[in-house]
Protein backbone atom coordinates (compact mmCIF):
# COMPACT_ATOMS: atom_id res chain seq x y z
CA UNK A 1 0.00 0.00 0.00
CA UNK A 2 1.05 3.53 -1.29
CA UNK A 3 2.06 5.94 1.79
CA UNK A 4 -1.21 8.08 -0.13
CA UNK A 5 -3.16 4.90 0.30
CA UNK A 6 -2.98 4.90 3.53
CA UNK A 7 -3.99 8.54 4.81
CA UNK A 8 -7.19 8.94 6.70
CA UNK A 9 -10.45 9.87 4.90
CA UNK A 10 -13.63 11.62 5.68
CA UNK A 11 -16.69 11.10 4.00
CA UNK A 12 -19.11 14.28 3.82
CA UNK A 13 -23.63 12.93 4.16
CA UNK A 14 -25.15 16.02 2.97
CA UNK A 15 -28.70 16.88 1.76
CA UNK A 16 -28.22 19.43 -0.99
CA UNK A 17 -31.45 20.97 0.27
CA UNK A 18 -31.01 21.90 3.57
CA UNK A 19 -27.07 22.82 3.13
CA UNK A 20 -24.77 24.70 0.34
CA UNK A 21 -22.98 21.88 -0.78
CA UNK A 22 -20.82 23.22 -3.20
CA UNK A 23 -19.18 25.41 -0.72
CA UNK A 24 -19.26 22.84 2.21
CA UNK A 25 -17.61 20.11 0.19
CA UNK A 26 -14.89 22.67 -1.21
CA UNK A 27 -14.05 23.87 2.50
CA UNK A 28 -13.44 20.01 3.17
CA UNK A 29 -11.65 19.32 0.79
CA UNK A 30 -9.15 22.42 1.46
CA UNK A 31 -9.23 21.50 5.13
CA UNK A 32 -8.41 17.59 3.60
CA UNK A 33 -5.36 18.85 1.77
CA UNK A 34 -4.06 20.61 4.57
CA UNK A 35 -4.65 17.99 7.19
CA UNK A 36 -2.70 15.79 5.01
CA UNK A 37 -5.73 13.54 4.46
CA UNK A 38 -6.95 11.69 1.34
CA UNK A 39 -9.58 14.02 -0.94
CA UNK A 40 -12.95 13.23 0.87
CA UNK A 41 -15.82 10.64 -0.24
CA UNK A 42 -19.31 12.79 -0.94
CA UNK A 43 -22.58 10.94 -0.64
CA UNK A 44 -25.44 13.04 -1.26
CA UNK A 45 -28.83 12.23 0.18
CA UNK A 46 -31.85 11.79 -1.43
CA UNK A 47 -35.79 11.52 -1.10
CA UNK A 48 -35.55 7.96 -1.38
CA UNK A 49 -32.51 7.73 1.25
CA UNK A 50 -32.63 10.05 3.98
CA UNK A 51 -29.16 9.39 5.52
CA UNK A 52 -29.07 5.76 6.28
CA UNK A 53 -28.03 4.05 2.87
CA UNK A 54 -25.39 6.75 2.21
CA UNK A 55 -23.95 6.67 5.52
CA UNK A 56 -23.70 2.50 5.33
CA UNK A 57 -21.87 2.90 1.71
CA UNK A 58 -19.60 5.69 3.42
CA UNK A 59 -18.50 3.21 6.53
CA UNK A 60 -18.30 0.50 4.15
CA UNK A 61 -15.12 2.65 3.11
CA UNK A 62 -13.81 2.49 6.94
CA UNK A 63 -13.42 6.54 7.07
CA UNK A 64 -11.35 7.66 9.81
CA UNK A 65 -14.26 10.28 10.26
CA UNK A 66 -17.84 11.23 8.91
CA UNK A 67 -19.57 14.37 8.63
CA UNK A 68 -23.36 14.89 8.20
CA UNK A 69 -24.62 18.43 6.66
CA UNK A 70 -28.58 18.72 6.66
CA UNK A 71 -31.77 19.31 8.66
CA UNK A 72 -32.50 17.46 11.20
CA UNK A 73 -33.96 14.33 9.58
CA UNK A 74 -30.70 13.78 8.01
CA UNK A 75 -29.16 13.78 11.28
CA UNK A 76 -31.37 11.53 12.73
CA UNK A 77 -30.70 9.21 9.53
CA UNK A 78 -26.88 9.30 9.20
CA UNK A 79 -27.08 8.94 13.40
CA UNK A 80 -29.10 5.86 13.10
CA UNK A 81 -26.73 4.54 10.55
CA UNK A 82 -23.27 5.16 12.67
CA UNK A 83 -24.65 3.93 16.20
CA UNK A 84 -22.29 0.80 17.47
CA UNK A 85 -20.19 2.06 14.47
CA UNK A 86 -17.18 3.73 16.58
CA UNK A 87 -16.19 5.80 13.54
CA UNK A 88 -16.89 9.71 15.11
CA UNK A 89 -19.70 12.16 13.85
CA UNK A 90 -18.64 15.32 13.09
CA UNK A 91 -22.33 17.57 12.78
CA UNK A 92 -22.11 20.31 10.64
CA UNK A 93 -25.11 23.15 11.56
CA UNK A 94 -27.57 23.32 8.51
CA UNK A 95 -31.07 23.54 8.40
CA UNK A 96 -33.10 25.11 10.65
CA UNK A 97 -33.35 23.24 13.96
CA UNK A 98 -29.85 22.06 14.34
CA UNK A 99 -31.59 20.60 17.32
CA UNK A 100 -28.37 17.90 17.95
CA UNK A 101 -25.87 20.71 17.74
CA UNK A 102 -27.38 22.57 20.24
CA UNK A 103 -27.85 19.69 22.78
CA UNK A 104 -24.21 18.56 21.98
CA UNK A 105 -23.43 22.80 23.04
CA UNK A 106 -21.88 23.36 19.42
CA UNK A 107 -21.28 26.60 17.52
CA UNK A 108 -24.14 26.98 15.12
CA UNK A 109 -22.74 29.60 12.90
CA UNK A 110 -18.97 28.22 12.62
CA UNK A 111 -19.16 25.26 10.08
CA UNK A 112 -15.26 25.15 10.05
CA UNK A 113 -15.25 24.48 13.87
CA UNK A 114 -16.80 21.42 12.98
CA UNK A 115 -14.56 20.70 10.14
CA UNK A 116 -11.45 20.94 12.61
CA UNK A 117 -12.89 18.53 14.75
CA UNK A 118 -13.59 16.01 12.06
CA UNK A 119 -9.82 15.88 11.05
CA UNK A 120 -8.85 17.09 14.43
CA UNK A 121 -10.64 17.53 17.29
CA UNK A 122 -11.37 15.46 20.48
CA UNK A 123 -13.94 12.34 20.43
CA UNK A 124 -16.92 11.64 22.95
CA UNK A 125 -19.18 9.00 23.20
CA UNK A 126 -23.41 10.02 23.77
CA UNK A 127 -26.25 8.15 23.66
CA UNK A 128 -28.63 7.71 20.92
CA UNK A 129 -32.29 6.37 21.41
CA UNK A 130 -34.28 4.38 19.70
CA UNK A 131 -38.07 3.63 18.86
CA UNK A 132 -40.16 0.52 18.18
CA UNK A 133 -43.51 1.59 16.28
CA UNK A 134 -46.68 -0.90 16.15
CA UNK A 135 -48.28 0.67 13.26
CA UNK A 136 -52.30 -0.38 13.10
CA UNK A 137 -51.68 -3.08 10.94
CA UNK A 138 -49.86 -5.10 13.66
CA UNK A 139 -46.26 -4.83 11.59
CA UNK A 140 -43.29 -2.90 13.80
CA UNK A 141 -40.49 -1.09 13.10
CA UNK A 142 -36.86 0.02 14.99
CA UNK A 143 -35.79 3.67 14.03
CA UNK A 144 -33.39 5.72 15.86
CA UNK A 145 -33.48 9.33 17.39
CA UNK A 146 -30.88 11.68 19.00
CA UNK A 147 -33.31 14.07 19.96
CA UNK A 148 -36.92 13.00 21.24
CA UNK A 149 -39.88 11.13 19.89
CA UNK A 150 -42.84 11.88 20.80
CA UNK A 151 -46.98 11.08 20.23
CA UNK A 152 -49.76 12.99 19.90
CA UNK A 153 -50.25 17.12 19.47
CA UNK A 154 -46.70 17.68 19.05
CA UNK A 155 -46.84 15.45 15.93
CA UNK A 156 -49.84 16.92 14.98
CA UNK A 157 -48.05 20.24 15.47
CA UNK A 158 -45.22 19.32 13.32
CA UNK A 159 -47.43 17.42 10.45
CA UNK A 160 -49.22 21.41 10.45
CA UNK A 161 -46.56 23.49 10.18
CA UNK A 162 -46.14 24.79 6.38
CA UNK A 163 -43.29 23.79 4.41
CA UNK A 164 -42.64 27.37 2.94
CA UNK A 165 -43.07 29.02 6.38
CA UNK A 166 -40.45 26.65 7.73
CA UNK A 167 -37.94 27.49 5.15
CA UNK A 168 -38.36 31.36 5.11
CA UNK A 169 -38.42 31.95 8.71
CA UNK A 170 -37.04 28.83 10.36
CA UNK A 171 -38.27 27.42 13.78
CA UNK A 172 -40.50 29.96 14.31
CA UNK A 173 -42.71 28.29 11.76
CA UNK A 174 -43.14 25.27 14.57
CA UNK A 175 -45.47 28.37 16.36
CA UNK A 176 -47.95 28.53 13.31
CA UNK A 177 -47.89 25.16 13.69
CA UNK A 178 -48.82 24.60 16.87
CA UNK A 179 -51.18 27.32 16.70
CA UNK A 180 -53.26 25.48 13.80
CA UNK A 181 -53.37 22.17 16.02
CA UNK A 182 -54.28 23.61 19.25
CA UNK A 183 -57.92 24.55 17.95
CA UNK A 184 -58.89 21.03 17.10
CA UNK A 185 -56.53 19.14 19.18
CA UNK A 186 -58.08 16.14 21.13
CA UNK A 187 -57.00 14.01 24.39
CA UNK A 188 -57.06 10.30 24.01
CA UNK A 189 -56.27 7.74 26.49
CA UNK A 190 -52.96 6.08 26.96
CA UNK A 191 -51.54 3.08 28.79
CA UNK A 192 -47.70 3.72 30.12
CA UNK A 193 -45.44 2.36 31.51
CA UNK A 194 -41.64 3.33 32.38
CA UNK A 195 -39.09 0.30 32.86
CA UNK A 196 -41.39 -2.68 33.00
CA UNK A 197 -43.32 -0.87 36.02
CA UNK A 198 -46.58 -0.01 36.62
CA UNK A 199 -49.36 0.84 34.22
CA UNK A 200 -50.81 4.02 34.07
CA UNK A 201 -53.79 4.77 32.56
CA UNK A 202 -54.40 8.45 31.74
CA UNK A 203 -56.29 10.92 28.80
CA UNK A 204 -53.47 12.82 27.13
CA UNK A 205 -52.60 15.55 24.76
CA UNK A 206 -48.98 14.04 23.39
CA UNK A 207 -46.40 11.86 25.46
CA UNK A 208 -42.37 12.72 24.96
CA UNK A 209 -39.60 9.83 24.98
CA UNK A 210 -36.29 12.52 25.36
CA UNK A 211 -32.33 11.69 25.29
CA UNK A 212 -31.66 15.29 25.40
CA UNK A 213 -34.26 17.97 25.76
CA UNK A 214 -33.15 21.52 24.52
CA UNK A 215 -34.66 23.77 21.68
CA UNK A 216 -34.36 26.60 19.81
CA UNK A 217 -34.67 30.05 21.61
CA UNK A 218 -33.88 28.69 24.63
CA UNK A 219 -36.23 26.60 25.34
CA UNK A 220 -35.68 23.41 27.63
CA UNK A 221 -38.47 21.23 27.27
CA UNK A 222 -36.87 18.59 29.46
CA UNK A 223 -34.24 20.18 31.67
CA UNK A 224 -32.66 17.02 33.26
CA UNK A 225 -32.24 15.19 30.09
CA UNK A 226 -28.62 14.57 29.12
CA UNK A 227 -27.33 13.02 26.25
CA UNK A 228 -25.04 11.96 28.07
CA UNK A 229 -26.23 10.07 31.58
CA UNK A 230 -27.33 6.77 29.72
CA UNK A 231 -31.52 7.66 30.84
CA UNK A 232 -34.57 7.81 29.18
CA UNK A 233 -36.58 11.35 29.91
CA UNK A 234 -40.34 11.22 30.12
CA UNK A 235 -42.51 13.71 29.83
CA UNK A 236 -46.28 13.20 30.26
CA UNK A 237 -48.44 16.02 29.08
CA UNK A 238 -52.24 15.63 30.55
CA UNK A 239 -55.61 16.93 29.25
CA UNK A 240 -56.69 19.55 30.77
CA UNK A 241 -58.51 21.98 28.62
CA UNK A 242 -57.30 25.31 27.41
CA UNK A 243 -56.21 26.71 30.72
CA UNK A 244 -54.17 23.78 31.27
CA UNK A 245 -51.72 24.51 28.41
CA UNK A 246 -50.89 27.83 30.01
CA UNK A 247 -49.87 26.15 32.88
CA UNK A 248 -47.80 24.07 30.38
CA UNK A 249 -46.60 26.83 28.83
CA UNK A 250 -45.93 28.26 32.62
CA UNK A 251 -43.86 25.09 33.08
CA UNK A 252 -41.79 24.93 29.86
CA UNK A 253 -40.76 28.62 29.31
CA UNK A 254 -40.76 30.04 32.61
CA UNK A 255 -39.78 27.27 35.21
CA UNK A 256 -37.84 24.88 32.72
CA UNK A 257 -36.36 27.43 30.64
CA UNK A 258 -35.94 30.71 33.20
CA UNK A 259 -35.80 30.23 36.61
CA UNK A 260 -33.73 27.13 36.13
CA UNK A 261 -30.90 29.37 35.38
CA UNK A 262 -30.19 30.83 39.13
CA UNK A 263 -29.98 29.54 42.53
CA UNK A 264 -32.96 31.83 42.81
CA UNK A 265 -35.29 30.37 40.59
CA UNK A 266 -34.61 26.82 41.48
CA UNK A 267 -35.47 27.49 44.90
CA UNK A 268 -38.98 29.36 44.04
CA UNK A 269 -39.39 26.21 41.66
CA UNK A 270 -38.91 23.66 44.86
CA UNK A 271 -41.56 25.71 46.62
CA UNK A 272 -43.67 25.84 44.40
CA UNK A 273 -43.56 21.61 44.19
CA UNK A 274 -44.15 19.17 41.47
CA UNK A 275 -45.84 20.90 38.69
CA UNK A 276 -48.99 19.15 37.56
CA UNK A 277 -49.30 20.47 34.24
CA UNK A 278 -46.85 18.34 32.72
CA UNK A 279 -45.17 14.99 34.71
CA UNK A 280 -41.63 13.70 34.11
CA UNK A 281 -40.04 10.15 34.84
CA UNK A 282 -37.24 8.86 34.26
CA UNK A 283 -35.80 5.25 33.15
CA UNK A 284 -34.05 3.22 30.64
CA UNK A 285 -36.93 1.92 28.45
CA UNK A 286 -40.76 3.27 28.32
CA UNK A 287 -43.66 2.35 26.49
CA UNK A 288 -47.00 3.62 25.45
CA UNK A 289 -50.16 2.08 23.92
CA UNK A 290 -53.23 3.92 22.20
CA UNK A 291 -56.58 1.89 21.17
CA UNK A 292 -56.80 3.86 18.46
CA UNK A 293 -53.55 5.01 15.84
CA UNK A 294 -51.35 8.25 17.04
CA UNK A 295 -49.57 10.54 15.16
CA UNK A 296 -45.58 9.84 15.55
CA UNK A 297 -42.38 12.08 15.85
CA UNK A 298 -38.77 11.76 15.69
CA UNK A 299 -36.82 14.43 15.57
CA UNK A 300 -39.38 17.33 14.42
CA UNK A 301 -40.35 14.13 10.91
CA UNK A 302 -43.76 12.86 10.52
CA UNK A 303 -43.61 9.15 11.32
CA UNK A 304 -46.92 8.44 10.34
CA UNK A 305 -49.45 6.51 13.11
CA UNK A 306 -48.97 4.06 15.59
CA UNK A 307 -51.00 2.34 18.07
CA UNK A 308 -47.81 1.30 20.55
CA UNK A 309 -44.56 3.12 20.72
CA UNK A 310 -41.88 2.08 23.02
CA UNK A 311 -38.36 3.59 23.66
CA UNK A 312 -34.82 3.06 24.49
CA UNK A 313 -31.65 4.81 25.54
CA UNK A 314 -28.31 2.95 23.80
CA UNK A 315 -25.79 4.96 26.11
CA UNK A 316 -22.53 5.75 24.69
CA UNK A 317 -23.17 4.22 21.25
CA UNK A 318 -22.54 7.41 19.15
CA UNK A 319 -19.14 9.05 18.86
CA UNK A 320 -19.12 12.64 18.61
CA UNK A 321 -16.38 14.47 17.21
CA UNK A 322 -16.23 17.87 18.70
CA UNK A 323 -13.68 20.82 18.94
CA UNK A 324 -10.64 20.19 20.95
CA UNK A 325 -11.18 21.13 24.49
CA UNK A 326 -14.73 21.18 24.25
CA UNK A 327 -16.68 19.35 26.98
CA UNK A 328 -20.50 18.32 26.15
CA UNK A 329 -21.98 19.29 29.59
CA UNK A 330 -25.14 17.59 31.31
CA UNK A 331 -28.41 18.81 31.71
Amino acid sequence: MSDADARPRAALIVNPIKADAPRLIGLLRAHSATAGWQEPRIIETTVEDPGQEATRAALDEEPAAVLVAGGDGTVRAVSEAMAGSGVPLAIVPSGTGNLLARNLGLALDDQTAALDAALGGARQPVDIGWATLTRPDGSTEEHGFVVLAGIGLDAHMIANTRPGLKKSVGWVAYVDGAARSLPGAKPFRILYAVDDERVHSVRVHSMLFANCGALPAGISLIPDASITDGALDVAVIPARGPFGWLAVWRTVWWQNSVLRRTRAGRRAIELAGTSRSVRYLRGQDAEAATPDPVPVELDGDEFGEAVRIRCRIDAGALLIAVPEGHVISPA
